[in-house]
């Protein structure tokens, strides 16, 4: 039994909807599976409603976007094993940043209709139902029209940090984050720690979110070579922080990542999820 702690759904730039979700994972034969999307609760209680009626274990997370040291390194910080009395507050805790990234949405697609890109913040919104539009929802539009051949290559273009067009937006603080998400009685996961540190700046992190609170981090992710996930699993054990995995599924958006396996050979164990819940 295998289980997946990080998928998305509609609610921020996946394809499937929550109860999709949970009919796919339910079919796969997956034991649990975390719904994390990006920065709010609003699809968790449909996610939650459709495991009712299945035999999967539906774990209600959020995957929140922060900003960590001094050049406000962008981490994500996973909150696993929420309960519905913490959505509303889940909500209200985005709401800064939510506004932050309309903002730099704005302005991303001001730049790139200036330089001659047919492409409008309000048209990428009323083409999705997420409320909170993100990087990958405009790159979605930009491939549609031609510009760049896939959502990938609008991130290594057109949408790259430190690029022309994108103005980074200033995030939720780390340590706060993961303290917020103890007081609301989740566990406080670190997802895909070297998408965005190196080793160094890995163990420098860590000391202080352990500190705050950090659980575990995500040891198996889709994208990670077997030294990674090797050195995940070896630096967990070092800071004593509990393992997770996720395929970081996106239904369409990532089409080479799928539910369960991302790229066919991943394999969490359901311990990870046990563990976890605690």
């Amino acid at each position: 039994m295998f289980c997946d702690l990080h998928t998305h759904s509609v609610f921020s730039d996946g394809t499937y909807t929550p109860t999709e979700l949970i009919r796919e994972a339910d079919e796969r034969g997956l034991s649990a599976i975390a719904l994390t999307d990006h920065n709010t609760a609003r699809g968790l209680p449909e996610f939650l409603a459709a495991a009712k009626a299945a035999a999967v274990q539906a774990v209600a997370g959020v995957e929140f976007s922060v900003d960590w040291g001094e050049k406000n390194t962008e981490l994500h910080i996973l909150g696993l094993f929420l309960t519905p009395d913490a959505f509303l507050r889940v909500e209200e805790w985005v709401q800064t940043l939510r506004r932050n990234k309309e903002e730099s949405n704005r302005i991303l697609c001001g730049r790139l209709a200036a330089a001659g890109y047919e492409i409008d913040l309000d048209e990428v919104k009323k083409n999705s139902p997420a409320e909170f539009v993100n990087r990958a929802l405009i790159g979605e539009v930009l491939a549609k029209k031609g510009y760049v051949p896939s959502i990938a290559a609008a991130f290594e273009t057109l949408l790259k940090k430190g690029g022309e067009f994108y103005v980074e937006p200033k995030r939720l603080p780390a340590l706060e984050t993961v303290a917020f998400i103890k007081e609301l009685g989740g566990a406080a996961v670190l997802a895909h720690p070297f998408l965005n540190l190196d080793e160094e700046g890995l163990r420098g992190f860590l000391p202080r979110a352990k500190e705050a609170g950090l659980d575990g981090m995500e040891t198996m992710y889709s994208t990670y070579t077997e030294k990674e996930s090797a050195l995940s699993a070896a630096i967990a054990k070092e800071f004593s922080l509990k393992q997770s995995g996720g395929s970081d599924f996106h239904g369409t958006r990532k089409p080479n990542i799928f539910l369960g396996v991302g790229k066919g050979n991943l394999k969490i164990p359901t311990n990870f999820y046990e563990e976890l819940k605690g």
